[in-house]
């Protein structure tokens, strides 16, 4: 059992967004990964962040029985939701958060996140008013990631506020891809996102009420939608690099081997047992 608890984080909640009917993988949240199902995974990485409340939000019974039976809070939510945000959005509503709540939403299918990193993203909301989210990312260090399109790539500003998100390789140091393409140069602030989101819940509240963008639409990232009506991302240097998630059968087996091999724990993520 992870046991971190950050103590410098500002009060928020973390609310984890979970549905069946995944279309890759069926059922997702509960596959079992090391004996246990995947939402327990990520139930407990939450719990182990300085978060002062963790739910768990869902619209299938199925779900909902089984967090229960770790001890999760559930949220019951409608079943019409087109993303995990408009999960959130209705949680908050319900619940009655103030408007300056900071909400973190960790995806149900990334047992990878250390609860330092939700923490960070917390952090960086709190400490800059004028952004309406905050996120992570990490660099790239080889060409293949920077050329896969599942790979989402973001370039920000000085500040560190995101200028763009995008599955295409940038920045495009011209001249050195002219030359060759197999490796990257170096000094270019090549960056891989990290999905991972926290809100203010009445930005919240604004954001799911604005249709999709087209720039949305055309990279499938929903996050374009808050550059396209002008507002601000900021986007902090994560203190280290996840764990993998699940999205494909194949990562079934690829994320049970790295939560076996780091089931100690890293150094960042586990006290001394003396």
């Amino acid at each position: 059992m992870i046991e971190q608890k950050e103590a410098h984080a500002p009060p928020f909640r973390v609310v984890i967004p979970a549905r069946y009917g995944a279309t890759r993988l069926p059922g997702k949240p509960l596959i079992e990964i090391g004996g246990r199902p995947l939402i327990g995974w990520v139930w407990e990485r939450a719990c182990a962040s300085a978060a002062a409340e963790v739910l768990i939000a869902t619209d299938d019974a199925r779900i909902a029985e089984v967090c229960a039976g770790f001890g999760a809070e559930v949220v019951m939510t409608r079943a019409d939701h087109r993303s995990g945000s408009e999960r959130l959005a209705e949680v908050a509503e319900r619940r009655g958060w103030d408007s300056e709540a900071i909400i973190v939403n960790l995806q149900g299918d990334e047992p990878g996140i250390a609860p330092i990193l939700i923490d960070q993203v917390a952090r960086g909301l709190a400490e800059h008013a004028d952004a309406g989210l905050s996120t992570l990312a990490c660099g790239i260090e080889d060409a293949e990631a920077l050329f896969d399109p599942h790979v989402v790539k973001v370039v920000t500003d000085g500040q560190g506020y995101a200028l763009y998100f995008t599955r295409a390789p940038v920045p495009w140091p011209r001249d050195a891809f002219l030359r060759d393409r197999q490796h990257l140069p170096e000094g270019v602030p090549f960056l891989r996102h990290i999905g991972l989101y926290a809100y203010r819940a009445g930005f919240l509240a604004r954001y799911v009420g604005w249709p999709a963008a087209p720039l949305e639409q055309a990279e499938s990232l929903e996050q374009l939608r808050v550059l396209w009506q002008g507002e601000r991302i900021h986007v902090s240097l994560a203190a280290m690099v996840p764990g993998p998630g699940v999205d494909t059968p194949d990562d079934v087996q690829r994320v049970t081997e790295w939560l076996r091999v780091s089931a100690r724990g890293s150094p960042e993520e586990r006290r001394a047992d003396a």
